[in-house]
């Protein structure tokens, strides 16, 4: 017996092993507490990014208005038949069970009829993994068939739609059929059975009720994954629904203000990843709404008026620049970009030079209606004045080279107003001559002319031109001679402008100022007030500004230029033009026609200009412009009579 009493409890082993278990004890304890307590949320981010899973959904955008209340672009209900992977789990394994025990029985028969010594290379194992992707293309496709036979689509899918959907995107909606028209819609609602995993997704898809009118102006979307800054950084993986995002005109430069909120979905996924419960949601907004200063009934009679001709059109308000209508052609109907641009739509609107917005994205020559700005030119120069005359021949001898007139045996002798009135070039020849080019450049840059006009859209462009000595010998490597400046004088030669410059010209003359800052958006009243355009007085005294507006006015007088836009009832001044242009190594004749109305009190300003085809096409801007111009005046007459000027019954 050992020399220790273990009644005393003295027993060196016990001891031991007490403080052992003791010791492992608080170890547990401890561990335990720093897991339950400091190191639970460390633990609670890693059973989360297992266990849930992020959906967002973007909101809807928000719409864009005329200034009186008239939709340009609104959404439509965009319908999809669709199926989610985890209701088709159960036939997915069905039908992989039915393919393998096929394959296996295939297999097997063959390695029956291989000779004996070959029967060690043959392969009795299938592709388990090709086969699984089989088996769930197979289940797919049926229901699209169910869908193909009830609408008379012909609709399938490949095996690589279905993989990236099951890696990238599987608790969204697989798509089967996109994009259904409402017959298509009302069939499948009416035909497919209740107990079926299809279902009607809805989502929105632009809509535009004018299809043509301001095609360039408002402009397109396209669907895209959300930016990655919106996805937020918490470790959960996120699926996301594309948003759409504006690619041109003011769905671009306002997509801030009409993109939607994106809403959120938190689901708790099954070890495979498929949907099992909601934890949480968000719903997504509608962005935020955007009023145009666009009127659609001016703009709707500017696109009937160009018709199936190139050009642009058009019409400012001449207080404030808020734009009123504003045409390019060709056009192409915005709903046939929505919800996507197919490519044969693609293909047929570049075909067609369609893309290009000939308002602010193309520049050409001016032709005569830079003869307004020579004159303003030189009577502040102080070489043209109230007393000036040309006698117009025909013809202008400058050294060995001959300019002429448009008037094949001249006008005789002229004044300023006749020559604006006749649109003489033999006139403003002299007069161009007389300044000089720098004269004339530096007035043409006072008024904007070189600048882009910062309206509120992409892609104006850049290539503008206001020539000068200077410009011309880094540009064009030679000297400035003189037939350099009668050429500019008469809106020819190196000048390049956009009709809308040409517009913002108009009104500033309208206004007796050197700028307009045109604006597409709606300005409110206290707004309109307090607009400041930038610019300064054009500097003309009382007479010489009533010398150049009466030319204009004879411009469509009965003797003028510009006589087909008379209106009864309505002063217009205005000035024609003509000039010739050189695209795609083609002769392109331009026609111009830059005004405003009423005389008395101007209120509105429009420019327009028609490209022809060929050096042989007669397009002249009294004939071919100025009619367009014509029915955007009638029409703002009809829209707005006391600002032309016409008393309204009570």
């Amino acid at each position: 017996m050992s020399g220790y009493d273990i009644h005393r409890g003295e027993n060196p082993r016990i001891i031991f092993f007490f403080w052992i278990a003791m010791a492992a004890t608080a170890t547990l304890v401890l561990g335990l507490g720093w897991r339950q307590l400091i190191a639970a949320q460390k633990y609670e981010e890693i059973e989360k990014r297992q266990t849930e899973r992020r959906v967002l959904k973007p909101g809807a955008r928000g719409d864009i208005y005329d200034r009186k209340g008239n939709l340009l672009v609104g959404n439509r209900a965009h319908y999809s038949a669709v199926v989610y992977l985890d209701d088709l789990r159960r036939e997915f394994r069905e039908e992989y069970s039915k393919i393998i025990r096929a394959e296996r029985a295939a297999l097997k028969e063959a390695y029956q009829l291989t000779p004996l010594k070959e029967r060690e290379d043959s392969q009795l194992t299938p592709d388990y993994n090709e086969l699984q992707w089989v088996a769930r293309q197979n289940v797919i496709q049926r229901y699209i068939d169910q869908i193909n036979l009830i609408t008379g689509r012909d609709d399938a899918v490949s095996t690589r739609t279905i993989i990236r959907h099951f890696n990238e995107q599987l608790l969204l909606p697989l798509p089967l059929v996109s994009d259904l028209k409402p017959d298509e819609y009302a069939r499948l609602i009416e035909q497919v059975p209740v107990q079926s995993p299809v279902q009607i997704h809805t989502d929105t898809a632009r809509y535009y009720p004018y299809g043509v009118a301001a095609a360039h102006t408002l402009g397109y979307v396209q669907k895209v994954n959300p930016d990655a800054d919106t996805i937020p950084n918490d470790g959960i993986k996120t699926y996301t629904f594309k948003s759409k995002i504006g690619k041109t005109g003011l769905e671009r430069s306002f997509d801030d203000l009409l993109s939607g909120e994106i809403g959120a979905e938190i689901w708790r996924v099954d070890p495979l990843g498929f949907q099992d419960s909601l934890l949480d949601g968000e719903t997504p907004r509608q962005g935020e709404n955007l009023i145009t200063s666009i009127d659609i009934d001016l703009q709707m009679a500017a696109e009937t008026a160009l018709g199936e001709r190139t050009g642009a059109a058009i019409a400012l308000d001449v207080r404030t620049g808020e734009v009123l209508a504003i045409a390019s052609h060709p056009s192409y109907d915005l709903n046939d970009l929505s919800p996507f641009i197919p490519r044969k739509t693609f293909g047929e609107i570049n075909e067609r030079g369609a893309w290009l917005n000939r308002t602010l994205q193309l520049s050409y020559p001016p032709g005569s209606t830079f003869k307004l700005l020579t004159s303003i030119a030189g009577m502040r120069h102080g070489t043209l004045t109230l007393q000036t005359e040309h006698d117009c021949q025909g013809v202008f001898r400058l050294g060995n080279r001959i300019f002429h007139c448009h008037a094949r045996y001249g006008h005789g002798v002229v004044d300023e107003a006749a020559a604006i009135e006749s649109s003489c070039n033999i006139f403003y020849y002299a007069e161009g001559l007389r300044m000089g080019i720098d004269v004339l450049s530096a007035e043409a840059k006072r008024f904007g002319l070189a600048e882009r006009t910062g309206i509120e859209v992409p892609y104006e462009t850049k290539r503008l031109v206001v020539p000068t000595k200077d410009w011309k010998r880094e540009r064009v490597g030679s000297g400035w001679v003189p037939g350099d400046t009668v050429n500019t004088a008469i809106g020819q030669g190196f000048l390049l402008v956009t009709p809308l410059q040409m517009a913002t010209f108009i009104a500033s003359i309208a206004r007796d100022e050197t700028r307009t800052q045109p604006t597409l958006r709606a300005l409110s009243y206290v707004e309109a007030q307090q607009v400041n355009h930038g610019g300064e007085p054009v500097g003309l005294t009382r007479k010489q500004r009533a010398e150049l507006w009466e030319g204009m006015e004879r411009v469509v007088g009965d003797g003028g230029t510009g006589r087909l836009v008379q209106i009864d009832g309505l002063r217009i001044a205005g000035k024609t033009g003509t000039a010739d242009f050189r695209a795609h190594g083609k002769e392109v004749n331009l026609a111009w026609f830059v005004g405003f109305a009423p005389v008395e009190n101007p209120q509105i300003a429009v420019a327009v200009m028609v490209e022809g085809t060929s050096s042989l096409d007669s397009y002249h801007g009294g004939s071919t412009a100025g009619p367009v111009a014509k029915d955007i005046f009638l029409e703002f007459i009809e829209q707005y009579p006391e600002r032309a000027g016409f008393q309204v019954a009570r």
